[in-house]
């Protein structure tokens, strides 16, 4: 795709413009006692239009035709209101709710959301973001009855489709999610972000996520696929937003505060505080976590602090500022064999493997409203952090800790900021409205990795020790600048009632830089030095490109939407890929930047309230993927050799489909909620012109469940499948001595919760992997390993809630 392919299409459309009557519905939404309701949602039912009134409670929908419309105002602590307005000129108009007669029971609390929300996907615009045309899905985190102080991954996404995940972080401290062949760990494929600003280490060098926002501080969690490379970075995988709750309107203070207890110590403490006073909106958690883990050699303990700030300057502007603080230190009990896990997967030889993370983000944003149809958004924000590693990390993970010898030691410090500015407007064009959407992004990192001898001792010492040790082999000091600028813009062309286009581009420069050094030090048995090689790296990449893509999105009906995108996407080679001393693998000096591109076709919609569905075809080209393949080494040694494999091609169905068993087999019971769902991903993969598969690819990946609820009790069963995948472009099926090559088995996992609510309080239970089933999701080639990592067992958890 050209840029000059979009030129004809402008230029055909902006040919004749022909403006027809447009009208203005414009209202207010108060309670009984004329007080505005801020943050009501409204919508018009039978369009796509939806908006949230400011803090006076206003709201205004333009460029209306004239005609009915069906007009629904849904907030917390009020009745769903549902008006016909009838539009024949500019209507001014007060809408008053009814505050709620009783407490509303946890099942009616569910019906109310899923009446106002429907199918979990985004919304064609939001806020100054356009998803019209991607492949877009909603977790709404309140809707889970599951493990969200543990932040269980398998029950929180169980209805995002195809995601694979590694299920090793012991209370759930780090997320790791990929799907359609990307790699899982840590999430790195993914443009992750909280309340729209980014908050991995590097987005560029080193894009990892080390932090997770805790679930129950969570409203809802964005996923937007392959095509949200145009808005928010070249990921292939696309954009994982966290949206935190945000400040209650409606109330000066609310309290909320989960204890919870579960198997191997488990114990997390949740407490937040918000609420608004005036102008002024505050929204505060602090979460404790910590527990010893299933393994012998683990343990974990976790801060974390959030604080937001809102003021609303004018009806038209606001401000706020967000500040984020995680600490946690894990000791971690290393990789097994093939061997050892089939003997005992519950067992470690690992004394001495210690994890910290120090995290703090920083986030300053400025919204206004130009006019009624223009806005504005600038978003300052900034990382401040650190991670470190020490154990011992040998290629044999069954060889015994030699405890008087120094443990290996990574320490990596991460610094940098950015600023990313939006502006959408809405404009007439054939008499629609069309919407246009231009940005552009500042971010530069100053990052240092360093690697060498840490202490001989057992505990979570993480100090270098190279004048005691320096003879040590793993030696390296490397800074890693990075600068991007970004320019990006989208335009949704309503070219009928039912039919838009939506046609974007992104525009990037890179500037990456490697500056440092490392030494390969050789040794004789008797620890005499042989060779003492300084290995300088000082190089500098620049690179220039455009990403072009396009949605469409056709909607027949107003229960029915057939959607198609295709983006183009590209992945910087990361530092890590680069220049970490790791005896599990070696790099490829050459190995080049990733690109290729993403591609969605779909089908979603509602039956008479009866079934949601989406169901879609997806494509994933993948140019010069960076894989793991076997290499024979100069002393006639076989190692790990990262480099760039060739190309792939991934494609496969994605479906979720919800079936109402209420409505269908209850007659509907106003008491009792009932449903089934049913996720299934079908994928196929191959390098190019190979017959070898690609890694991190299970054929089926399948979640399906049952949510029951009749009026305060909730309760769900989920069971999960994964066929076997492959762990390296080799497609390897023996085992290795390391545990890092290796067929990845099929397993399936059933989890079990409940919830019961009373009064202002609440209680949660629930059992996960119920079947006590031995399975393990990733072959890991440095820490938490080398070597197979064992997921959980059978374990419980009870959480009881508090909320004033």
């Amino acid at each position: 795709m050209k840029l000059k392919d979009y030129n004809i299409f402008f230029v055909a459309l902006l040919i004749v413009t022909t403006v027809f009557g447009q009208h203005e519905l414009e209202g207010k939404v108060i309670g009984f006692d004329n007080q505005p309701i801020a943050n009501a949602e409204v919508y018009i039912r039978n369009s796509s239009s939806h908006t949230i009134t400011n803090s006076d409670g206003e709201f205004k929908f333009t460029d209306l035709k004239s005609g009915e419309y069906w007009i629904t105002i849904f907030s917390f602590d009020f009745e769903i209101l549902e008006e016909k307005i009838k539009v024949e000129r500019n209507v001014i108009k007060n809408f008053v709710l009814n505050p709620l007669g009783e407490e509303l029971s946890e099942v009616l609390i569910t019906q109310r959301k899923e009446k106002i929300f429907g199918l979990k996907q985004l919304k064609p615009v939001e806020g100054t973001a356009i998803f019209a045309g991607k492949k877009s899905e909603v977790v709404l985190v309140d809707q889970t009855v599951g493990n969200l102080a543990a932040n269980n991954a398998r029950q929180i996404y169980a209805q995002v489709v195809g995601l694979n995940i590694y299920e090793n972080s012991v209370g759930g401290l780090q997320l790791n999610i990929g799907g359609r062949g990307l790699d899982p760990n840590r999430t790195a494929n993914f443009n992750t972000r909280q309340n729209g600003y980014d908050i991995s280490a590097d987005v560029l060098g080193y894009p990892e996520s080390y932090y997770t926002p805790p679930a129950e501080a969570l409203s809802e969690i964005q996923v937007v696929r392959g095509a949200a490379s145009l808005q928010y970075g070249t990921q292939f995988g696309g954009l994982i937003n966290f949206k935190l709750k945000q400040p209650n309107p409606n109330k000066k203070i609310e309290l909320i505060s989960r204890q919870s207890l579960g198997s191997y110590n488990l114990f997390t403490s949740f407490n937040s505080l918000g609420g608004t006073v005036g102008k002024l909106s505050y929204y505060t958690y602090f979460n404790y976590k910590e527990g010893k883990g299933f393994r012998p050699n683990t343990q974990f303990d976790s801060k974390n602090l959030y604080v937001h700030l809102g003021y609303q300057i004018s009806k038209k502007t606001k401000i706020s500022g967000e500040f984020t603080y995680l600490n946690y230190l894990a000791q971690q009990p290393g990789g097994l064999s093939d061997a050892r896990f089939k003997e005992n997967p519950s067992q470690s030889n690992r004394t001495r493997n210690w994890f910290k993370v120090d995290w703090k983000l920083f986030s300053l944003r400025f919204d206004h409203k130009l006019s009624d149809k223009t806005d504005i958004s600038l978003n300052l924000f900034g990382l401040d952090a650190s991670r470190s590693a020490v154990g011992f990390r040998t290629n044999r993970v069954d060889q015994e800790d030699q405890l008087e010898s120094p443990r290996d030691l990574i320490v990596g410090d991460f610094l940098n900021f950015g600023a990313e500015g939006r502006v959408l407007s809405r404009y007439n064009l054939f008499g629609k409205e069309s919407i246009f959407l231009i940005g552009t992004k500042y971010y530069q990192a100053n990052n240092a990795e360093g690697q060498g001898p840490g202490t001989a001792d057992l505990g979570s010492d993480f100090d270098f020790t190279k004048d005691k040790f320096p003879t040590y082999p793993n030696q390296s000091d490397f800074d890693y600048p990075n600068l991007n600028v970004a320019v990006f813009g989208e335009n949704i062309f309503n070219i009928t009632n039912t039919l838009s286009v939506t046609p974007g581009f992104r525009f990037e420069y890179l500037k990456t830089e490697v500056d440092g050094s490392s030494r390969n030090i050789i040794t004789d048995l008797a620890g005499n030095v042989i060779r003492d090689n300084s290995i300088q790296d000082n190089r500098t990449f620049e690179r220039s490109f455009v990403l072009l893509g396009l949605g469409i999105s056709y909607k027949p009906l107003n229960v029915l939407e057939i959607y198609a995108n295709i983006s183009e996407n590209y992945r910087s080679v990361t530092f890590s890929d680069i220049n970490i001393v790791n005896p599990s693998f070696r790099i490829d000096p050459d190995i080049t930047d990733e690109s290729g591109f993403t591609s969605d076709v779909g089908i979603r919609g509602k039956i008479n309230d009866l079934i949601s569905y989406d169901v879609g075809l997806f494509g994933l080209f993948y140019n010069n993927r960076i894989g793991v393949i076997q290499q024979e080494q100069a002393d006639g040694s076989v190692k790990n050799f990262r480099t760039n494999v060739g190309d792939a091609t991934m494609y496969g169905l994605e479906s979720l489909v919800d079936f109402n068993l209420n409505k269908i087999l209850l007659n509907n019971s106003s008491d009792i909620s009932f449903n089934w769902f049913a996720n299934t991903s079908l994928v196929n993969s191959k390098y190019n012109g190979t017959n070898k598969e690609v890694e991190f690819v299970p054929n089926l990946n399948m979640k399906t469940g049952l949510r029951f609820g009749y009026k305060n009790l909730l309760a769900s069963v989920q069971y999960s499948y994964l066929s076997e995948q492959f762990s390296d472009a080799e497609n390897s099926v023996k085992p290795g001595l390391s545990g890092v090559r290796g067929l990845m088995p099929a397993y399936d996992i059933m989890d079990f919760s409940l919830s019961y609510s009373y009064k202002i309080f609440k209680l949660e239970t629930g059992i996960n992997n119920i079947l006590d089933k031995s399975y393990f999701t990733q072959r890991a080639t440095g820490y938490p390993g080398p070597g197979i990592i064992p997921s959980e067992p059978l374990t419980w958890y009870t959480t009881l809630q508090f909320r004033w």
